[in-house]
């Protein structure tokens, strides 16, 4: 049986872990800005597999509503455009030579809205991930005071700083959300 230790660094780590992907999902959410996160998660059909587009071009922010993708393979100029439109991202792509532009059109108050409600599912999905790490780090504690390992008191003081270690995260993960719905409701 292997040995039941307590490390509240590794518990903040994968609580850290928990709020790095929310970024990196609102990251992808479009707003009126445009950004080459929102292309991080397309993946194009090239060389007989699928790569993610940052490994086919360089995508860059010429203005604040476009985005300017330059392949650098003119053979997958076609595969890019293709994993774009398949992304389903409401962007139409515009194709000179190597390189493809986006424009972002203005978002409508309907859009708005529904993005708003998508960061929130992503939030709450970040929000039950640090939980579950908070529940694992306090059933190792119950463990080892079960097991005469460490006394009541110290699984009362180490429980209240894996508690704390979660409602700060809650607290990072909140704010998260809010300056992501402030980007997005704001003209």
């Amino acid at each position: 049986m292997t040995a039941v230790t307590y490390d509240l660094n590794e518990l903040k780590r994968r609580m850290q872990g928990a709020l790095g992907a929310l970024k990196q999902e609102l990251g992808g959410l479009r707003t009126n800005r445009a950004s080459s996160a929102l292309l991080e998660h397309v993946q194009a059909e090239a060389y007989g597999s699928h790569m993610p587009l940052n490994q086919l071009a360089t995508v860059t922010v010429p203005e604040p509503r476009l985005l300017s993708i330059q392949v650098w393979d003119k053979t997958m100029v076609k595969a890019v455009e293709k994993a774009i439109v398949a992304a389903n991202l409401g962007l139409t792509p515009s194709t000179e030579g190597q390189v493809i532009r986006l424009r972002l059109p203005e978002l409508n108050e309907e859009r708005r809205k529904e993005l708003v409600k998508i960061a929130h599912k992503y939030a709450e999905a970040a929000k039950v991930a640090v939980r579950h790490v908070r529940r694992d780090g306090l059933e190792v504690l119950k463990k080892m005071e079960k097991d005469k390992k460490i006394s009541e008191d110290d699984h009362t003081r180490l429980s209240g700083e894996v508690q704390k270690a979660t409602d700060q995260l809650i607290g990072e993960i909140d704010q998260s959300l809010a300056s992501k719905e402030k980007e997005i409701m704001t003209v």
